[in-house]
């Protein structure tokens, strides 16, 4: 029996319902890019005048209720939260999912790079460093940005960015880029968008993919796979095409603000990573970094003086972007110079000078591809291909340096800008059910396991495991009678808990009671292809047993997101808003207490008037943390931090003398 579509209106039979167009998606460090399979090939969306692909990853938040020349704050909103794809996309301007009296339109891409100099505090770039991240891990490069990035009492609380009186996480500011993204595609092809392929860094841990994953599904879209960004690189080029040998190549990619290096065997269509290696936090941007160094040495003036005035380390970070692209796309390489003047400051570097401040640099890169390729159990002779992705890789020192690595010439010859998001365009046509002859075996870069006594890690699935994958381990209990385990589970390579990542933790309770050692708990984990990872843990001789989605200590249930998002759109106050309160609130009363605790212990080496300054702060705060506004608690607490951390500095050197005292060193 045959079954048809009949089309009521016009009683034909109607064709074939379209499928679901799903996007690849490049969410970079400095820019970012959306492609899309046309006539069986993959391309980048341009923007309007058909030029450019790229699309800065630079926010800039305006005044509040500024950025709408042709309407009202509410017409802006509409504009934003219907699909008005041809507008949105033209204007480039977005608004926050905040109470009416604290909407600020936001800029997206180039309009907001243009405000890098004018206004920096308001306007945010390199959000993808601070992915998945903990103030501690980027707490070296505060100084480094224009904007202001927000300590918090738990080092495994994400990092937050200060904007006027909000607090965002990078989840937010990212799904800000990823929005517009997906307008520009949808106003390409006149039709909603709503799957996507998201690439990441192949050394990504879960918290970044958590926290990618979360900024897509914030965007309104559903991410269907986070792929690894060389695997996507080696799609783009075609490297599954060169017959049924199988061949092994080097995926160097090196981006704006993160490198990694991956090995991969090809062989009819299979993509296998064999091994990684990378830095999360090594990139172009470090390059412009240490530029600017030695113009401030040149000057003969201290960092002290970008950290206080922001506009001005903004022109600097801005002319060393200038330099550094100058000098790689010189034609005269050896006698290239860049000169410019900002303020007093005399700004000259050549080519000589920029390779050797930048040599330090690459040589990090080199050591992860021979980590790689000891990982991989591998010689720079079995590489058949090497392919260079990411923009900083036109560099002509850093091609230079890798090709005398694998000792052979590189593939350069796609666009390094475009190559991931091409690739990931390919796998997102695969997913779609359009091309059978491809697939993609990943691995995880880093271990994963749990906490065990003494502070141990217990590694559960080893680093570089092919994903998807599940392992397990029986463990038991070590007290006699006990009824309730928590299990506490990290991701990392160090031997204690304590210098690994922290995922998240759960308890196995109604364990029958049983002497030490008796019960028998097995603890599995089953890791997707996204790298996401799902935990179970059951008691075999009672059958107890627990089950969870492993998420970072920010992550956002279902209910959540859906909420963000609603409100998003409605621009409503949300549950979410509720949640961000209550974890204020929490953290306030930690400091508070912290405070308090300070007083007592160190009230002999702080004066009358710190005492009652610190004491007057904490009052401050305590008072608003019995109030419901999120950001108000979070200005308290950095008012206070920012007081006591120099008399904090103070009381530990005079801890650390008295514990020194008559003792020879």
């Amino acid at each position: 029996m045959a079954l048809f579509s009949i089309n009521l209106q016009t009683g034909t039979i109607a064709d074939e319902p379209e499928k679901d167009i799903i996007v690849g998606i490049d969410l970079g460090t400095t820019n970012s890019l959306v492609a899309y399979m046309r006539d069986g090939h993959p391309v980048c969306v341009a923007n309007k005048n058909g030029k450019n692909t790229l699309v800065p990853s630079v926010l800039h938040f305006l005044p509040q209720n500024e950025g709408n020349t042709e309407g009202s704050s509410s017409e802006l909103k509409i504009k934003n939260s219907e699909l008005n794809a041809a507008q949105s996309a033209e204007k480039g301007v977005y608004t926050e999912g905040a109470s009416s009296e604290q909407n600020r339109a936001i800029l997206v891409g180039d309009a907001a790079k243009e405000k890098l100099e004018s206004d920096p505090q308001n306007t945010i770039y390199s959000v993808k460093r601070l992915m998945g991240k903990a103030f501690n891990d980027v707490s070296n490069y505060e100084n480094y940005f224009g904007y202001k990035i927000i300590d918090a009492p738990d080092a495994d609380t994400l990092v937050k960015i200060r904007v006027g009186e909000r607090y965002y996480s990078p989840i937010e500011l990212s799904s800000f880029i990823l929005k517009e993204l997906k307008t520009r595609v949808e106003t390409e092809l006149k039709k909603p968008i709503s799957k996507a392929v998201i690439t990441v860094p192949a050394y990504f841990n879960d918290s970044q993919r958590q926290a990618t994953r979360d900024a897509g599904r914030l965007a309104g879209l559903d991410v269907l796979r986070i792929v690894n960004e060389p695997t996507a690189a080696a799609l783009a080029y075609g490297l599954d095409r060169r017959g049924e040998d199988a061949h092994t190549i080097a995926v160097y990619d090196l981006g704006g603000g993160t490198f990694d290096v991956s090995i991969l065997q090809i062989q009819d269509g299979v993509f296998e990573v064999l091994a990684t290696n990378g830095d999360t936090f090594l990139g172009g941007d470090d390059f412009d970094r240490a530029i600017i160094d030695y113009w401030l040495t040149e000057n003969n003036v201290s960092n002290a003086l970008i950290q206080n005035d922001k506009e001005l380390g903004q022109s600097l970070r801005l002319a060393a972007e200038k330099a550094k692209k100058m000098l790689s796309n010189a034609d005269n390489t050896e006698g290239a110079i860049f000169e410019l003047k900002i303020q007093n400051l005399e700004l000259k570097i050549d080519l000589t000078t920029f390779n050797s401040l930048i040599i330090p640099l690459v040589h990090k890169t080199i050591n992860c591809c021979v980590l790689a390729l000891k990982d991989a159990q591998l010689s720079k002779s079995d590489i058949q291909a090497v392919v260079m992705v990411g923009g900083s890789t036109r560099v002509p020192l850093v091609k230079k340096m890798v090709s005398e690595f694998f000792d052979k010439p590189v593939f350069n010859n796609i666009n390094p800008d475009e190559v991931v998001a091409l690739g990931a365009a390919i796998q997102a046509d695969v997913l779609a059910g359009n091309q059978r002859d491809i697939l993609l075996i990943d691995i995880t870069p880093l271990s994963l396991g749990i906490e065990t006594v003494g502070g141990l890690m217990d590694t559960i699935i080893p680093r570089n495991s092919k994903i998807p994958t599940k392992a397990a381990r029986q463990y038991t209990t070590s007290v006699d009678g006990q009824r309730n385990l928590k299990i506490a589970i990290y991701q990392g390579e160090r031997d204690l808990v304590e210098h690994n990542r922290k995922l998240g933790e759960f308890v196995l309770r109604g364990i029958p009671p049983m002497p030490a050692g008796f019960p028998k708990i097995d603890i599995a984990f089953y890791l997707d292809a996204d790298g996401i990872l799902r935990t179970k843990a059951k008691e075999e001789r009672s059958g107890v047993e627990q089950e969870i989605t492993v998420k970072a200590s920010y992550g956002l249930t279902d209910e959540e997101m859906a909420l963000m998002l609603l409100d998003s759109i409605k621009n409503a106050e949300s549950d979410l808003k509720m949640r961000a309160l209550l974890e204020a609130r929490n953290e306030g009363n930690n400091i508070v207490l912290a405070s308090e605790k300070f007083l007592i212990q160190h009230k002999a080496i702080l004066s009358e008037a710190e005492q009652l300054e610190t004491a007057k702060l904490a009052a401050i705060l305590r008072g608003t943390i019995s109030g419901d506004n999120k950001d108000a608690i979070n200005k308290a607490m950095e008012n206070l931090n920012t007081f006591t951390e120099p008399l904090a500095h103070r009381a530990m050197d005079v801890t650390i003398a008295e514990a020194m005292m008559g003792k020879a060193i």
